[in-house]
Parts: C-alpha cells; sequence; structure tokens
C-alpha cells in the first residue's frame, strides 16, 4: 500500500484548485461530477489532493462541511488488492463502512474503514 490522496471537504472546489494552483504550484489532474459532488484531484508529484464540493444539500460531503466545515475528510491507501485489504481490516476488528468494494471517482474501486477505530480518520481503501 502507498498513499494516494487525501480528500479535502470544500465550499467551492474551483476556487480552493485556483488556490492551491497558485500558491503550491499544483495542476488539474482530473475532474468530474460523481455522487452528488464534484471532485478535483491536484496532482501533488506523489499523491493527489481530492477537492470535494458538494452539489446537493443532503449529501455525505454537505452534512460534513455542515458539522464541522471545511477541511480534511479522509485519507486514502491505494492498493493492487482492495479485497485483500478489507480482509486485513476485518481480522484486525475494524470496523468497515463498505463491507465490499464499490465504484469511487475516476472509477477506481474504493472501500471506507470507519474512523473510530482508525484514530479518528476516515481511511479509505482505492484500487486502481
Amino acid at each position: 500500500m502507498h498513499f494516494d490522496h487525501a480528500g479535502i471537504a470544500t465550499d467551492d472546489a474551483q476556487a480552493l484548485a485556483q488556490l492551491y494552483g497558485d500558491l503550491l504550484d499544483l495542476e488539474v489532474a482530473h475532474e468530474e461530477e460523481f455522487d452528488g459532488m464534484r471532485v478535483v484531484f491536484l496532482d501533488c508529484g506523489n499523491g493527489y489532493f481530492e477537492l470535494l464540493e458538494p452539489l446537493e444539500d443532503d449529501g455525505t460531503i454537505a452534512r460534513y462541511l455542515e458539522d464541522g466545515g471545511a477541511g480534511i475528510h479522509h485519507l486514502a491507501l491505494a492498493t493492487d488488492d482492495i479485497e485483500a485489504a478489507l480482509e486485513t481490516a476485518r481480522d484486525h476488528d475494524v470496523t468497515l463502512i463498505d463491507e465490499e468494494p464499490r465504484p469511487g471517482a475516476w472509477g477506481h474501486s474504493v472501500a471506507f474503514l470507519h474512523p473510530k477505530d482508525t484514530g479518528g480518520i476516515l481511511v479509505e481503501f482505492v484500487e486502481h
């Protein structure tokens, strides 16, 4: 496994992408509308910032912003075998938000681990 991306909740993905572009010299690698949100990936060289902007008032990111404001929503780790990664999590009694992989942004398979069992961090497994 290796670091893949940090998911960052924001009210305005385009404005944040512009700021990070100007401030950190990051370029947009991918953009799409997916699962009720605008998703913008900025290339950091050895991973990405995934900017998550809600397009619906009742979605996961909208609720996150309402509850705690903008900031890091999750950390994602890339794996070549998401099923094995989920099995390892089960073996360690980690609560799975996703029992099975599901489609994620960029066409990748993803699954999330519950933050109550991962030190307060929402962890995402992603298989490219």
